[in-house]
């Protein structure tokens, strides 16, 4: 699978699983812009990419807001000549109840989430088109396909960016353009690592973090084992390349979705 002479667009590139699609689309030969809301670990990996023998740049953005994404696909254009691949990874989450969480959390969640893969994808398709040749993946999630608990609002935004993405693929279908998402399962980042992850959060009376982090992965995955940032960054080359799979949301998970 080869990427040479395309330039892709990686929000949330700074770290975890955006770093790992990053790294993957550079070693098929595209060029990678990082995006991330923290242009110092932005930086990071764009050194990286750098470091592979490809060209990049490093963009501080905030994806719930139209102009700075508008100024983040401005500057692609302007420093790497063009965006062929953009990968809409930029995301957060808190874990609470539904008795813990507010309104606030949860609008706050959505705006990320939901409302970010909008408008990077919007921003994405109007250059695009005009090309009629274009990748676009949205990092979605498992908890995109099946409730996880703790986490409805996490939950809510990933089933949008799955039914966002179909849509949108049918729209662009005649213009050159796939749009998929990708659901990372397992994977050992923030999300589940930590006292304040979902290992922490969701350990037996008397376990440590680390040994609800094993029982969770034997209990979840049916291959026994965590996903990792470089697992996804295979299927997003994979999705960078192929010529006709659009509208798809497909997990990488273990088989935990199965």
């Amino acid at each position: 699978m080869e990427l040479k002479g395309k330039v892709a667009l990686v929000t949330g590139g700074g770290r975890g699983i955006g770093q790992g699609i990053a790294l993957a689309l550079a070693g098929a030969g595209a060029d990678v812009a990082v995006a991330d809301l923290d242009l110092a670990i932005a930086e990071e990996t764009a050194a990286k990419v750098e470091a592979v023998g490809r060209r990049s740049v490093a963009i501080s953005v905030n994806v719930a807001q139209p102009d700075s994404v508008r100024a983040m696909v401005e500057k692609v254009e302007a420093e790497l000549g063009g965006l062929d691949i953009a990968v809409n990874n930029a995301g957060i989450i808190s874990i609470q109840s539904i008795e813990e969480l507010t309104a606030e959390d949860f609008d706050r969640i959505m705006a990320v989430n939901a409302k970010g893969v909008f408008l990077c994808t919007q921003a994405a398709v109007r250059v695009m088109r005009p090309r009629r040749w274009g990748r676009i993946i949205n990092v979605a999630s498992i908890a995109g396909k099946i409730g996880f608990p703790d986490l409805s609002h996490y939950t809510a935004s990933k089933f949008a960016v799955i039914g966002f993405t179909n849509a949108v693929a049918k729209e662009v279908a005649l213009d050159g353009i796939t749009v998929n998402a990708l659901c990372p399962g397992i994977v050992g980042t923030g999300m589940w690592r930590g006292e304040d992850g979902l290992a922490g959060r969701w350990r037996e009376e008397g376990e440590s973090e680390e040994a609800s982090w094993a029982r969770h992965q034997k209990t979840l995955l049916p291959q026994g084992v965590a996903q990792t940032p470089e697992d996804m960054g295979q299927l997003a080359v994979y999705l960078a390349c192929a010529e006709h799979v659009t509208g798809q949301a497909i997990a990488v998970d273990g088989g935990c979705t199965l």
